[in-house]
């Protein structure tokens, strides 16, 4: 069973190679923006 397993993880490579190579790389998901605080105290006294 460990050569199925091998074979079908060697298949699925070579799929993603063939997929980048006609339709270009995967989309990366969109990272989250990092929070920056902000100081609510002095904004909006002038």
């Amino acid at each position: 069973m460990d050569y199925i397993d091998k074979a079908l993880e060697r298949l699925g490579e070579w799929i993603d190679k063939v997929m980048d190579a006609l339709f270009g790389p995967q989309a990366q998901p969109e990272q989250e923006p990092i929070p920056i605080p902000v100081d609510e105290r002095n904004r909006g006294r002038r």
